[in-house]
């Protein structure tokens, strides 16, 4: 009797010893998954973070390569006052194209009488033509999220249609100064190479000053 009472025993503590295995094996499991889980949420070391921008850039959109100089140096960033502009207001809100035109007028640029664009827009567009180029570019180094689009423009006109996304412009000790090289969006092409250009809409021609 004290034999089958001493196996029972035996059996409980191997049971109770197994049972402690797994829980412990179980608990150290889902520890490491919930830190897994913390240094993607956190992205830590660069876990997780989405590389919209790199797979994406310019939001998807094609654009063009910034134009170098005639004597073959790289392009170089434009003086804000050489760079006529106009401010469309994509959004929902009332004023806001005057209110951007106005900042935009305070760092030395011209801008044209601002209006509303023809639809609502999410994202910030910084709209040119082939001559204008490095204006454009100029002109995005003001935005934290702008993207460049292309049309068939032949003028300088910079359109800025503000989208909902828009917040502030950059801030001025971000943005390059005038004659620093431009850096051009990743994956963009040859000016020439723009094919399928939209159709620019009506606006006051500025040709290049002489």
């Amino acid at each position: 009797m004290t034999q089958a009472n001493d196996e029972r025993a035996a059996r409980k503590e191997y049971i109770r010893r197994r049972q402690k295995t797994v829980f412990s094996i179980v608990g150290a499991v889902m520890v490491v998954a919930m830190v897994v889980s913390l240094l993607f949420f956190f992205h830590v070391g660069g876990l997780g973070n989405v590389k919209s921008a790199a797979v994406q850039p310019n939001y998807g959109q094609q654009a063009p390569c910034p134009i170098k100089e005639a004597d073959g140096n790289k392009a170089k960033y434009v003086e804000n006052r050489n760079i006529t502009l106009r401010v469309l207001n994509g959004t929902k809100f009332s004023g806001f194209a005057k209110a951007v035109s106005d900042a935009l007028q305070n760092r030395e640029f011209n801008p044209q009488t601002p209006g509303n664009y023809t639809k609502k827009v999410d994202r910030t567009m910084i709209v040119f033509g082939k001559n204008g180029v490095n204006q454009a570019y100029t002109v995005a180094s003001n935005f934290t999220d702008a993207m460049l689009v292309m049309d068939d423009r032949q003028d300088q006109l910079i359109d800025v249609i503000v989208g909902a996304t828009f917040d502030n412009l950059q801030d001025t000790k971000k943005v390059p100064a005038a004659g620093k090289a431009i850096t051009g969006i990743q994956g963009c092409v040859a000016v020439d190479k723009m094919t399928d250009l939209p159709k620019a809409p009506e606006h006051d021609a500025v040709n290049p000053q002489s």
